[in-house]
């Protein structure tokens, strides 16, 4: 085994390293995940040689050194760390420490998001802000109260008549999503660096000189601890504590719960997990607190974290790797995209081997090289992405890169249409790879939702010159499969029945397949609705187009210029040909509106209706149907399997629907 002395100062100086890029600089050049990982070695090895231990060791403190910038701050009390679990077995023995001190398993817990953004302090005064910190050290922080006041979320005044003579409270500053998105593209506008992620832009924003600049920054706080309070009421529980705090105006997460048992906390971080992309900002974890606060002055605290309290981390979804090489795939449009060829690294659950890089003009915004130690994030089942490149970790053998001038499946051209961010090759459906996306698309559910025809059997397809757009799909007979590998009857059949079924879907389904650009479901609704027939849409003007209700110039510009193309006139003419609907008929007798300005979200699957038939039974009533929930919803109809939606109506008091209620009310 190496020196065990060695190796600890070897850790203690990569992580005061990280600590100063991260809290002083704003330049982190690690996840957090791998610094959790360094300083649970460091721990593990000291707890293993406590003669090893020093004062000056990361272990032995709670924070980072205070920036030179703002003048330092003593905290009125101090502001802990907090320690981490990683599982239900690590839960488990927190309570069981907790039972050794109390004697008995405590009464409640408490359960909040873990925000990821920065954890800051705010003092009252006779119920005025004074002063506002950084954690700092956890014993001194920086004096940022000048741009603490621009945040709208923090109160100057608190709304008591009888405020307490001093009140410090805990809190995170914080930055949604959609602001974190504006953001970047302000600076995209102004040909800055982007931001690698809100947590970082919100650290930025706040410890700026300007307040000016921290204020149209649209940072947020939650506050989720009370510190300090001199002259003010007395509580029994720390969810008592945040109800007065909230209030007093300030502003506390609502998603906060108060449970009995462990296991019940281990239900709610599940379900915080599951919730974990709909809140509309970045969590990494929920803390768990002992409610009641005469057992947590019992349990008090070790040399850095309290004992009442732990931090459940979830899964990382960032996480650095090398990236080895950035090619190019082709769409079902012609659009070239660019993709990340990474050292395959573990993140968001899965090992992640490419990601995305989006188009040309982010690549350069980014200025990510090949060669780059970049970071990587995968947040639940999103495709992963290169979220930009850890530019203090370049050593000058990085190389630039450029969008190829011809295709490298086809050989054509590749060009970038002015005005467009995204270059387009030039090859048509001789294009192999934009012919793979496009028939992929075509056969997909939303599509004309051709079961067992995916990307394997589009492939073989390819390769054995059987198809070469999507009408040859519909001439495919059992012959060209029997005696080929993987294809015995009932594979067979079943690809036949599939495509048989699909000559009959409604021809709004048909113009989605068709993959006309800016042309999706609810558009295709909107036009087959108009012109009935796609032959009739074909023969329409991009006059007569725009001037469907909902369809606008771009629109209209798009699907006129696709079927003014002659080879696409013949593709429609074709399908028709073969027997696929391309027309649907007046709808018999006037449309009900018995459902006008309801709005319906739809969740789970449903016995006796598809996703498709659900949404048309609502919108032949006048309704309309949505894809995300908030407080407008008027209803979400719940079948089996429901995912994260049915979650967000009951926390947002939205009206939910079985099936057995919602075919009642379609019938009344």
């Amino acid at each position: 085994m190496a020196d065990p002395a060695a190796r600890i100062e070897e850790l203690r100086a990569a992580i005061r390293l990280h600590n100063h890029r991260y809290y002083v600089l704003d330049e982190p050049t690690v996840s957090d995940a791998e610094w959790d990982d360094l300083m649970r070695e460091l721990r593990a090895l000291e707890a293993t040689h406590p003669d090893l231990v020093t004062p000056d060791s990361p272990t032995q403190r709670v924070g980072a050194d205070t920036s030179a910038l703002f003048s330092p701050v003593t905290h009125l009390q101090r502001m802990f760390s907090l320690d981490n679990a990683e599982s239900p077995d690590d839960m488990a023995v927190w309570e069981e420490r907790l039972e050794r001190v109390l004697g008995r398993a405590p009464t409640g817990y408490s359960c909040e998001l873990k925000i990821d953004g920065l954890a800051v302090s705010l003092v009252y005064e006779d119920g005025v802000l004074v002063r506002g910190a950084t954690r700092g050290d956890g014993t001194t922080g920086e004096d940022v109260t000048a741009n603490l006041r621009t945040l709208r979320s923090v109160p100057l005044r608190l709304l008591t008549d009888d405020p307490p003579a001093v009140l410090e409270v805990r809190g995170e500053v914080y930055m949604s999503d959609a602001a974190f998105a504006r953001l970047n593209e302000q600076q995209a506008a102004a040909d800055d660096r982007a931001f690698i992620n809100p947590r970082n832009a919100a650290a930025g924003s706040l410890r700026q000189k300007d307040p000016q600049v921290t204020a149209g920054r649209e940072l947020d706080i939650w506050v989720y601890q009370l510190g300090l309070v001199e002259g003010g009421p007395g509580f029994g529980s720390h969810g008592e504590a945040l109800a007065w705090l909230s209030d007093t105006g300030l502003r506390v997460n609502p998603a906060s719960v108060t449970v009995g048992s462990i296991g019940e906390v281990m239900t709610a971080i599940t379900s915080a997990e599951e919730r974990r992309h709909d809140n509309g900002y970045q969590t990494d974890g929920v803390v768990v607190k002992v409610d009641d606060l005469l057992d947590q002055a019992e349990l008090g605290f070790t040399a850095r974290a309290p004992r009442w309290a732990i931090a459940y981390k979830f899964p990382p979804e960032e996480r650095t790797t090398t990236l080895r090489d950035i090619q190019v795939n082709v769409g079902r449009t012609g659009a070239v995209t660019p993709f990340a060829v990474l050292e395959p690294v573990f993140v968001g659950g899965a090992n992640v081997g490419m990601a995305t890089l989006h188009n040309e003009e982010q690549v350069h915004f980014k200025d990510v090289r090949i060669g780059d130690t970049v970071v990587v994030r995968r947040a639940g089942d999103v495709i992963p992405e290169v979220v930009g490149p850890v530019v203090a970790a370049r050593i000058g053998t990085e190389r630039e890169w450029a969008m190829p001038t011809e295709c490298p499946f086809c050989g054509h051209p590749i060009v970038r249409p002015e005005g467009e961010k995204v270059a387009r090759c030039t090859g048509g459906l001789v294009c192999r790879s934009r012919l793979r996306e496009w028939l992929a698309y075509f056969a997909s559910r939303g599509g004309m939702d051709i079961e067992h025809l995916g990307y394997k059997t589009i492939d073989f397809l390819i390769e054995e010159g059987l198809v070469s757009s999507p009408a040859d799909i519909f001439t495919l007979a059992p012959e060209a499969f029997e005696g080929r590998e993987g294809w015995g009857e009932t594979s067979i059949g079943n690809l036949m029945a599939a495509i048989s079924d699909a000559k009959d879907r409604p021809a709004a389904k048909l113009l989605t397949a068709l993959g006309i650009r800016h042309v999706g479901p609810s558009v295709a609704d909107l036009l087959v609705g108009r012109f009935r027939s796609l032959l009739t849409l074909a023969d329409a003007s991009e006059e007569e187009i725009a001037g469907v209700e909902g369809i606008g110039p771009i629109i209209a510009t798009s699907a006129a210029e696709w079927f003014a193309e002659a080879e696409n006139r013949d593709l429609v003419e074709r399908l028709a040909e073969l027997g696929v609907r391309v027309d649907d008929p007046e709808p018999d007798g006037p449309v009900s509106d018995a459902l006008a300005g309801q709005t319906f979200v739809l969740t789970g699957t449903l016995e006796g209706f598809t996703r498709d038939e659900a949404k048309s039974a609502i919108e032949a009533q006048g309704g309309k149907v949505t894809g995300s929930v908030s407080g407008k919803t008027s209803y979400v109809v719940v079948g089996a399997s429901p995912g994260s939606k049915a979650t967000k109506a009951e926390s947002l008091g939205v009206p939910t629907l079985d099936e057995a209620a919602f075919v009642e009310l379609l019938g009344s």
